[in-house]
């Protein structure tokens, strides 16, 4: 093995074992951030036992999780049900691995650690664990396959409730990964690059494609609330129907698994959203942070961490506020609404984009991502002022019935 591969490999296992533990840690206090913000907005104490405002809760949680009893039930089906806590975990901790999370560090280093040798390494190094060409597309990939832990444990468990719960999340996954795909293709479109590293770069240059592609930011979102299984969209394990649903039969760290999981995915898509919509770890009205150097990495790496805290702050705002959808309203969001909206909206961004570099002649990104600002705004006015009306969304409340009201005469 030569010098250069093992500096390679030294640089790979140390962003590795930093991205992990970060990852980790976050999702382990954000159950407890989350906790805070319930009782904050319920006017009420929350946790206050464990530690200074219960700072240890979470470590008093792991420990209870991990010394408690496990059940496992006589009926399930044994060796997928032991493995789909796994399936669901591991996509989950997969993903943060490709995306940058602050700026390319300039690195060089040659020394020589005992019997293991020499060790070289001198070049620009991404931030990201693996720096991949395919970006997104494998985001988009695994993020999918988690669906299937969650289905075999609602099959493996023996239980209907957790079988009711697995197939909406298979039902519910497949509506929203078709919308959330074709909210990405104006990305695309825009940089000609599924790499975050290029995606970043362009917004750099631009404006941050909050702007130019709001509806687009606006379907990411509301897609990836529904993948993660986070309210308004969690009926897989709405416990008002299914008890608990997939995870019904689950205990211990196999139960815990899966909320890893899931505030791994949020963190997952929170971290997507912002390399894709919100420049990354971009540091807006200054260019700065594009000079390689160690100042600008830690700088940058904290804008990354707190645009990404606000979008979890915003996942963990909407679970307390909004109520749950009922199933066919959520069905019907998926394929009704957001899939055709986004498949217009790709040709609306082709043509608006078209107009304005080939006919108006318009080559600077600034400019043309403020046409395509100024194009978005009567756009998405128009679509809330129609949502907001009900007009495609409607209520239960609301709809037409020619049924008679009970306890009326005829």
């Amino acid at each position: 093995m030569t010098p250069e591969l093992k500096g390679f490999l030294l640089i790979s296992v140390a962003k590795l074992l930093l991205v992990f533990s970060v990852v980790m840690v976050g999702v382990a206090y954000e159950t407890l951030l989350e906790r805070w913000v319930c009782a904050w907005m319920q006017d009420r104490l929350g946790p206050n036992r464990a530690g200074p405002r219960g700072i240890l809760q979470p470590i008093a949680d792991g420990i209870k999780n991990i010394v408690k009893e496990e059940h496992i039930p006589a009926t399930d089906t044994r060796t997928l049900y032991l493995l789909a806590p796994a399936l669901a975990l591991i996509p989950a901790t997969m993903l943060a691995a490709v995306i940058p999370w602050g700026a390319p560090l300039q690195l060089h280093f040659d020394f020589t650690l005992g019997p293991l040798g020499r060790f070289t390494y001198d070049g620009l190094t991404s931030t990201a664990v693996a720096d991949l060409p395919i970006g997104f597309l494998y985001v988009l990939a695994f993020s999918s396959v988690g669906v299937y832990g969650i289905a075999l444990a609602g099959w493996a468990s023996n239980n209907k409730y957790s079988l009711l719960g697995g197939l909406r999340a298979t039902a519910q996954m497949i509506s929203y990964e078709v919308a959330m795909g074709l909210s990405l293709v104006p990305v695309l479109l825009l940089t000609g690059n599924v790499s975050f590293s290029q995606i970043i770069g362009a917004q750099q240059q631009g404006l941050w494609f909050a702007l130019p592609l709001l509806l687009s930011a606006f379907f990411f979102l509301t897609a990836g609330f529904a993948e993660t299984n986070r309210v308004p969209f969690d009926l897989p394990e709405s416990e008002s129907e299914l008890v608990a649903g997939y995870h019904t039969e689950y205990s211990a760290m196999k139960f815990s698994a899966f909320f890893i999981a899931e505030y791994s995915n949020m963190t997952t898509v929170s971290m997507m959203f912002t390399s894709l919509f919100l420049g990354g770890w971009d540091i807006p009205f200054t260019h700065w942070d594009e000079t390689p150097g160690v100042a600008q990495t830690v700088a940058t790496g904290l804008v990354f961490g707190l645009k990404v805290a606000a979008l979890i702050f915003l996942f963990i705002w909407v679970r307390w506020t909004l109520p749950r959808f009922r199933y066919d309203q959520l069905m019907a969001l998926g394929w009704k609404v957001l899939t055709p909206l986004a498949l217009g909206y790709v040709m609306v961004i082709a043509t608006g984009l078209w107009a304005i570099e080939q006919g108006l002649g318009i080559t600077s990104p600034l400019l043309r991502d403020a046409a395509l600002f100024a194009l978005n705004v009567p756009a998405a006015f128009l679509l809330f002022r129609v949502l907001d009306r009900g007009t495609i969304i409607v209520g239960a409340s609301r709809r037409p019935t020619s049924a008679r009201p009970l306890g009326r005469a005829a």
